[in-house]
């Protein structure tokens, strides 16, 4: 399938969590109006109400860098969209197509069209846990070392905003969300609220609010497709058992 005025235009969305009703109109409007849809199996198969006349082409966890190099070599005459779970610019593709991109020198037109990422879908299910300064890191050391990772989690949790984790546990990696609520505890009280948010807004989502000790003895809860957000010094555990990081209206105004 080829556009009729023989020039491409490469289009890397994020799907947010996966859901359409999660999804921006101009996400959706850009996959319909796409020729080819390139992405991960797992994330297509999300939007496949989405998917008619394009030509769909699927790939497997790990083949990042070849997605990359066949959507840019498309986009030179085709409109062709790059399929990236939540937003493309916070642990997604965006990244990586962009980079080949530019090593490769192609002028091909491009746009990145955001999404909901995980941090944000997984706080609204909580409550209002990230609310104003906070950090989101990823515990997978696939990409970057876990000395890396280890020295930014303490900075992050002495900042005292909460932390967001993506990527927390894995088969691969069992022991990095232990290693991590370690780190926390030498910086947070065991008390300190805990928020755990699977498969947001998808099939078999689960919620739940524990502590930062309790989970530190227990992690068996949290695998790959869990947020895992860890509160700062000033969130607190509301009545109706969602989490609250205040951003400070109490010290100026009575209500």
């Amino acid at each position: 399938m080829q556009s009729d005025d023989k020039r491409g235009k490469l289009s890397i969305v994020g799907i947010g969590p996966g859901g359409i009703a999660q999804m921006t109109g101009q996400a959706a409007d850009t996959i319909r109006a796409a020729e080819y849809v390139i992405g991960n199996a797992f994330y297509l198969e999300q939007i496949a109400p989405l998917l008619g006349g394009q030509d769909v082409i699927r790939s497997s966890m790990g083949k990042e860098v070849e997605r990359a190099q066949k959507c840019v070599d498309l986009a030179r005459t085709h409109r062709v969209v790059m399929v990236s779970g939540g937003d493309p610019g916070v642990y997604g593709m965006a990244s990586i197509v962009l980079e080949v991109m530019d090593r490769a020198g192609v002028p091909v037109e491009y746009e990145v069209v955001p999404g909901v990422t995980a941090s944000c879908a997984g706080a609204s299910l909580l409550g209002s846990p990230l609310t104003g300064d906070h950090v989101t890191l990823s515990l997978s050391d696939l990409l970057t070392p876990w000395e890396t990772i280890e020295t930014r989690l303490g900075l992050a949790f002495q900042m005292g905003v909460p932390v967001a984790l993506y990527n927390p546990k894995s088969h691969g990696r069992p022991e990095n969300l232990s290693r991590a609520l370690a780190i926390a505890l030498r910086h947070h009280s065991p008390e300190t609220p805990v928020g755990l948010v699977r498969n947001a807004y998808r099939v078999g989502q689960e919620t739940e609010v524990t502590t930062l000790g309790a989970l530190a003895e227990d992690d068996s809860a949290v695998d790959m497709r869990t947020l895992v957000i860890v509160g700062g010094t000033e969130t607190f555990r509301m009545q109706d058992g969602g989490m609250l990081t205040p951003r400070g209206y109490g010290r100026k105004y009575v209500y």
